[in-house]
């Protein structure tokens, strides 16, 4: 079954599914700042746009782009920066 979120007023949106990969989510990001709390581990892949992106115990911002991934440990927060509307796809472990 597929389960709907959003969250910062609608600036964030995502489609929850579970198939034989496991748990995910694909969804959009307007443009904003966020900050989001993990409680799994989270890999992250921009589908489309652009996501700067602040890691736990990191000092620098590091941009990722169409095709580029990064990984959030789980019980961490991490924020974005969103220049224009990305699209993402989130694997939950």
């Amino acid at each position: 079954m597929l389960k709907v979120f959003e969250y910062f007023e609608g600036k964030v949106k995502s489609i929850a599914f579970e198939n034989s990969q496991g748990m995910a989510t694909v969804g959009v990001m307007d443009k904003g700042e966020f900050e989001f709390v993990t409680s799994t581990v989270e890999y992250m892949m921009v589908i489309s746009g652009i996501l700067t992106v602040l890691l736990p115990g990191s000092k620098d911002w590091k941009t990722y782009g169409k095709g580029e991934s990064f990984l959030v440990p789980a019980d961490k927060k991490y924020r974005v920066k969103v220049s224009e509307q990305t699209a993402y796809y989130c694997r939950y472990e």
